[in-house]
């Protein structure tokens, strides 16, 4: 069995040396490692050579990270069998050592095709990045509860087997799928959420095991965070708009539905709380609602105990996760908008 890595990466500089420091340090390292330098203005292909891996530039990519990917497996799926090993991973991601070998033991499993990874937030990025620590690791518990299933196969680490993407691709040259005639949709803001729903679509399960983490960037800000959430908040909607009712994609279609359920409501009670405080005024605690209250806080504390007490702390207020959460149906809000409006969708550089 041959493994690959595929490093799709645009002026990431930075961050390709400890990218690839977490493959060399990998119990099952691949037996290749191919740096995919897509439009780099940077020194980001000079420094993976040196660092000892392969580097493939796309010619004329104005297709983003999909259309880099397509370029380079079109060659590299040639030469491998079925059965044989592509990891694709994110040039701003380190994968923990246990990753790929738990991966390939995952593949064992023939009615698994991919493997996706569960994603941590790396350090820094003030208030702000705590909040998305504790966002993702509320969704690790969420994959554990649904038997390690993968709800994405993210860019930041999966691995798939050469056959099953060889499968994708004849299945969009058949018109089974849609998306363009390569392995990954150049029609999707997300691609890693589309090839997710083509793998389920053939049959096979997507999986992340507990092993499979890896840590990732967290958005330094809040136009970058906004900018990186529409995309995949956009993206994820048009996919399930061109999939339509499957039985794939209708738990999806139940998460989008519930998103909605949850800015409505969360609309409709701060317009309760202005109205009954103007027109009512302060009526005193609720013991009712203080008990609810005091639930909610309990199960926010718990859920992100393992970040440590900073990320304890700030849950326990519960105001500044409620904040995010506006923000995250703002988010919602203006995709659905933009979608039903059928306004262009720009990519943006986060």
């Amino acid at each position: 069995m041959t493994l690959v890595a595929l490093i799709p990466a645009h002026n990431e500089q930075d961050r390709i040396v400890a990218t690839l420091a977490g493959l060399y340090r990998q119990t099952v390292r691949p037996d290749r490692i191919v740096v995919v330098a897509d439009n780099c203005t940077d020194r980001t292909a000079r420094i993976a050579e040196y660092c000892g891996a392969e580097v493939f530039v796309p010619t004329n990519n104005k297709d983003k990270k999909a259309g880099a990917l397509n370029q380079a497996m079109a060659p590299l799926i040639a030469d491998l069998a079925d059965e044989d090993l592509v990891l694709v991973q994110d040039a701003d991601t380190v994968l923990n050592p246990e990753f790929v070998g738990c991966a390939v033991e995952a593949m064992e499993d023939d009615t698994v095709g991919a493997v996706g990874g569960i994603f941590y937030g790396e350090p820094g990025g003030g208030l702000l990045g705590q909040l998305q620590r504790m966002e993702y690791q509320r969704y690790a518990l969420e994959i554990r509860r649904k038997n390690n299933e993968a709800i994405v196969l993210t860019g930041t680490g999966s691995l798939f087997r050469a056959g099953v993407l060889r499968q994708v691709r004849r299945a969009r040259l058949d018109g089974v799928i849609g998306g363009g005639e390569s392995y990954y949709s150049l029609a999707s803001l997300t691609e890693d959420d589309e090839i997710t729903k083509a793998v389920k679509t053939l049959g096979y399960r997507t999986v992340s095991p507990d092993g499979c983490w890896l840590v990732t960037e967290v958005m330094p800000s809040v136009g970058k965070l906004w900018h990186q959430r529409l995309r995949w908040q956009r993206g994820a909607l048009e996919n399930l708009r061109d999939y339509g009712w499957t039985s794939v994609t209708r738990k999806y279609f139940g998460q989008q539905i519930m998103l909605g359920v949850g800015a409505l409501a969360l609309g409709l009670f701060f317009l309760y709380a202005v109205l009954d405080l103007t027109l009512v005024g302060w009526g005193g605690l609720s013991l009712f609602w203080t008990a609810i209250m005091l639930i909610f806080v309990v199960e926010r504390t718990l859920t992100v105990r393992r970040l440590g007490w900073r990320a304890t702390l700030l849950a326990l207020p519960l105001i500044p996760e409620l904040l995010y959460d506006v923000f995250r149906q703002a988010v919602f809000v203006r995709s659905l908008v933009d979608l039903v409006l059928r306004r262009e969708a720009h990519w943006v550089a986060t």
